[in-house]
This record gives C-alpha cells, sequence and structure tokens, in this order.
C-alpha cells in the first residue's frame, strides 16, 4: 500500500518527457481559441475559457490554454453561414453531384492526416486517453471518414438506375435534409463528432459542430483541414457554452437534423427547444446500463478478462461499458476473486507511459462524485472487495469491484461511467430479465456460457430488450458497418458506416409517365448532364 500510495501521489505531480510535451500542439498557427466560420479559420477575440489538463502538475490541473467562449450572436452567424450554404436546398453544396462530395472529403482526409500528431498529444493531456488508445482513436476515424466515402459509393451506384412501375418510370435517389448540429461527448470527441459529420456532410447537410467541453482542443488543429477541403458555410465549428451557444440554433428552427450523443435528459432539453420538433430529424446516442451475465458454466478466466476490460476500458468512461456484472451464485466467490486479483493488477499513470491502463478523470469532480456511489452502496450493505479499491488522487480514483450490489442502490439502477464495477447475483435467470426489461435502457449485454440451449433462449429474450447482444465478449460499438443503436433510453436513429448515410438523408424521387415524350426527355437531361440528381453515372 506504501508503494501505491507514493505512485498516487507523484500522479499530483508528474513529470513530462519532451515527447509527450502538449506546447507542441500549438506550433504552425494552431491556437486554442480558434474557431471555423463560413470557410474561415480565425482566432475569437471575445470572452475565452481556460481549459486545464487533468494530468497534474505542482499539485494542479495543468493548464493547457484559453478556448473560445463565443456569444449568442457569434452562434447564430455560424448557423447563418450553414443556411446561406443550404440555400433553400439550391446551394452548392446539397445540389452538388455526390461525386463531387465525395472528392471534397478525400481531400480533407488526407490534410487531417497531416495533423496526427498534434490530435493525439491533445486527446493525451485534455482528456487523459492513453497514448495508444489515443492514436487509434485518431486512426479509427480516418479509417470511418474512407470507409464511409466507399459505403456512398455503393449507396448511390444501386440509385443510379430508373424504376419502372404502374406505368410509371422513376428514379430514386436519397436528398439532403439540411442545415445539421452535430454535437460530440468527451470520451470519444473525435471519432464520435466525426461519426454523425462526416455522413452529414456527404449527404449534402452543411452542419454546424459544436465542441464538448471536455475534448474541444483536440479537435482545433484539424480546422485548417476543414477550410480548404470545403466550400464556405459548409462546416463552421464553434465551442462555448451550451445554453448560450446551442440554445439560439434550436431556438431558430433553422436546423433540418441534430445529431447529439450524450444523455437522454440533455438530449431533451435540447430537442424541446426547436419551435417546429416534426421539421428536426433526431439522431441520438445517449446512455446505457449495459450488463454482463455470468451463467454458472461460463468460462471464467475469460469472462474476468472481458469484463475487466468491458467495464474499465478509458477508465468505464464509455456508453457501451459493462456497468454491471450479474454473476450466478454457484460461481460467484471464485469470479469475484480472480475479478478482484484482476483489477488490482492493472497499471495506472499518465497517459504517455508506456502499458498504463488507468490515467486521471477529465471531468472536474468526478472523483467525488464516484466516491459517493461507492459510499451510497456501502452504507446499504455492499462492499469494496479489492484491495486498492477507492484509493485516489486529486484526478484519479482507482477502481473499485463493488460486491452485493442490490436494488435501492444508485450503483444498480444508474450508470456510474467511471471506474467503479459494481456486481450483483443472482439465482436464476429472470432476476436479469426483469431488471433489463424494466430498466430505462437497452444498449447492449453480454451473455457468458456455454450452453447452446441456454444461451439460445437468452438470445430470444433479450433480442426485444436491447440493441447488441455480445456472447461470451465485452460489449463494444464495432466493427463500424455493424448497426449502432439502442432501444428505450439509449439511443434514437441508428448508426453505422452504411446506417448514418441513410440517417442523414431522405428519399426523393422524380417520377413521370412512361410515355415515349417522358422516355425522350430524361434521355435529353441524361445525355446533356442537364442534372445533378438525375444521372445513370457510376462512381469508381
Amino acid at each position: 500500500m506504501t508503494d501505491l500510495s507514493t505512485r498516487l501521489a507523484a500522479l499530483d505531480d508528474v513529470q513530462v518527457p519532451p515527447e509527450a510535451d502538449f506546447a507542441s500542439a500549438w506550433a504552425a498557427g494552431i491556437s486554442p481559441e480558434q474557431i471555423l466560420i463560413d470557410g474561415v479559420v480565425r482566432a475569437w477575440d471575445g470572452e475565452r475559457a481556460l481549459v486545464t489538463s487533468p494530468v497534474c502538475q505542482g499539485g494542479r490541473r495543468t493548464p493547457l490554454g484559453a478556448g473560445a467562449s463565443l456569444t449568442r450572436e457569434a452562434s447564430l452567424e455560424a448557423l447563418d453561414a450553414a443556411v446561406r450554404a443550404w440555400d433553400h436546398g439550391r446551394g452548392e453544396w446539397p445540389t452538388n453531384h455526390v461525386g463531387r462530395r465525395i472528392e471534397h472529403c478525400a481531400d480533407f482526409v488526407e490534410r487531417m492526416r497531416a495533423v496526427r500528431e498534434p490530435v493525439v498529444r491533445l486527446l493525451m493531456w485534455e482528456i487523459a486517453k492513453p497514448r495508444p488508445d489515443a492514436e487509434k482513436e485518431f486512426d479509427r476515424t480516418v479509417q470511418y471518414v474512407v470507409d464511409t466515402l466507399e459505403a456512398l459509393k455503393e449507396l448511390d451506384r444501386g440509385a443510379g438506375r430508373f424504376v419502372q412501375a404502374g406505368g410509371v418510370i422513376a428514379q430514386i435517389r436519397r436528398a439532403p435534409l439540411g442545415p445539421t448540429l452535430c454535437m460530440g461527448p468527451f470520451n470519444y470527441p473525435l471519432n464520435e463528432t466525426f461519426t454523425t459529420l462526416i455522413p452529414a456532410l456527404l449527404m449534402g447537410n452543411p452542419v454546424v459542430v459544436k465542441l464538448p467541453k471536455y475534448g474541444a482542443l483536440c479537435q482545433v488543429p484539424v480546422l485548417r483541414a476543414f477550410a480548404e477541403a470545403f466550400p464556405p458555410g459548409v462546416v463552421n465549428v464553434v465551442n462555448g457554452d451550451g445554453p448560450v451557444v446551442v440554445g439560439p440554433l434550436l431556438e431558430s428552427g433553422q436546423l433540418a437534423s441534430l445529431a447529439f450523443i450524450g444523455t437522454a435528459r440533455v438530449a431533451n432539453l435540447l430537442k424541446r427547444q426547436h419551435p417546429r420538433l416534426n421539421r428536426m430529424r433526431c439522431i441520438l446516442g445517449l446512455e446505457a446500463k449495459n450488463a454482463a451475465i455470468v451463467l454458472e458454466d461460463a468460462d471464467l478466466d475469460l469472462a474476468v478478462k472481458e469484463c475487466v476490460a468491458g467495464a474499465l476500458s478509458f477508465n468505464g468512461q464509455r456508453c457501451t461499458g459493462l456497468k454491471l456484472l450479474w454473476v450466478h451464485r454457484s460461481v460467484e466467490e471464485r469470479f469475484l476473486a480472480r475479478l478482484a486479483d484482476a483489477v488490482d493488477a492493472l497499471s495506472f499513470g499518465a497517459p504517455w507511459e508506456r502499458g498504463v491502463t488507468l490515467t486521471p478523470l477529465p471531468e472536474e469532480g468526478k472523483v467525488a462524485r464516484l466516491r459517493a456511489f461507492v459510499d451510497d452502496a456501502t452504507a446499504r450493505g455492499a462492499t469494496v472487495v479489492n484491495r486498492h479499491g477507492g484509493q485516489s488522487s486529486s484526478t484519479f480514483v482507482f477502481p473499485s469491484v463493488v460486491r452485493g450490489v442490490r436494488p435501492g442502490m444508485a450503483l444498480h439502477s444508474e450508470e456510474q461511467f467511471g471506474p467503479i464495477v459494481p456486481v450483483s447475483t443472482f439465482d436464476s435467470v429472470d432476476e436479469v430479465l426483469d431488471w433489463i426489461a424494466e430498466g430505462q435502457y437497452g444498449q447492449q449485454v453480454s451473455l457468458f456460457g456455454r450452453s447452446p440451449a441456454t444461451i439460445g433462449s437468452l438470445c430470444d429474450a433479450l433480442a426485444n430488450q436491447v440493441s447488441r447482444i455480445n456472447l461470451n465478449a465485452q460489449c463494444q460499438r464495432g466493427p463500424d458497418v455493424f448497426p449502432f443503436t439502442g432501444r428505450k433510453d439509449s439511443a434514437e436513429g441508428t448508426l453505422s458506416v452504411s446506417d448514418a448515410l441513410r440517417a442523414f438523408s431522405i428519399r426523393a424521387m422524380v417520377a413521370a409517365p412512361s410515355t415515349e415524350p417522358n422516355r425522350a426527355l430524361l434521355r435529353g437531361i441524361l445525355a446533356g448532364r442537364s442534372s445533378r440528381f438525375i444521372s445513370t453515372d457510376y462512381l469508381f
């Protein structure tokens, strides 16, 4: 424990090697207060908010720079730019050929690759993401863009033909919705912002991006790539206090779609601000209380490995994380002993240190909030079973494995979104099924067991409650070609490489009676290339 205490104390005064210094991220004309409006990257000259890192030096959070804190007027300026680019659906971007939009986005992704290192360093400092995970987030985001370009080509190929039915000839394509607001979360600020931003753009929607409170600075190095690759007004990136910056955008009634990843409570507040709800499509990725169900015949070594990764990857700050482990009573003791040992063996430290699994927590006050979860559970009869559970520094807390979590405890129903591993025990799996059915969330579940009859029966019951059932594996989002959604308060709409393209567009068609004059008219349009919508071009 003395060694642990010493290492925890060191987290309050981290020594920074040259290869991890964040100052280099602000080189070459990149500065933390920059925003992008109407095709121009500019330094915000108004109010700014100091951004600090959970990585501490001298006992304090490290200052990273002062980010822009826009006014209502500046936020509306960004919206006006997007509205002009839309121009009632007649703007250059929404009417452009799909192939041209793809070329713009391909240009962007090549420019984006050039700022990989500044983005990675800021991910480490701003949200304490371990370097391998920060690199993975950047690379996965780039690959997501590339995969989305290919998916759009395939989608357009299928639409590049005419259909005839009932004496009518028609071409059916997908058309954009209009100005779109994209808001990503702090835990994957780059990747999950881009999983809505990129498909929205490619389908022809001008976009306003509101950066998250934590995780805004790591996106600043990408602004110039947006400005150089897209026409003015097509991409606008703003920052600041949510009610000041976001409220006016929604209240204007000019947004055609909202892409938001966060909590159901905030999503509902945002939606209600739009004066005409039926005119705004919502694509929402919300919270979850994903369960692992460890059956009596489970491979315990595999279950422990997957549950530790599922519950504690990036300190448990994932909507897809395992938030409650249900363990059959017959294997409870053996499972808990192995789980506690595995959690205590996890390494922790600064995000650039080799082999580090656990890092400081970005949100201010998060250590105290997590302690309150554990205190509530232990006051009601639960126990912390791992030796290091709850040990903390200013911005770091070691994971607690909490045994005996029961109804009435906050950990039994609320999403902790942090390094706590709650464990409940069951005798009949119906107890778990009832808990899932009666809960407010329905994203995913993990099943650990070997009986085909049992697993098959559980899949039948769970498929009507959650959107993904993971067999002998942790809950997760990828691969990105798979649908990502949830039931109840966990999501609205579906995201994946192909689903997102459909989510940010609507089917539109040109139709005419199949007469010879009309067929001649359509042949003339195609031959003269007088329409970008009516086209049989094949995208390679």
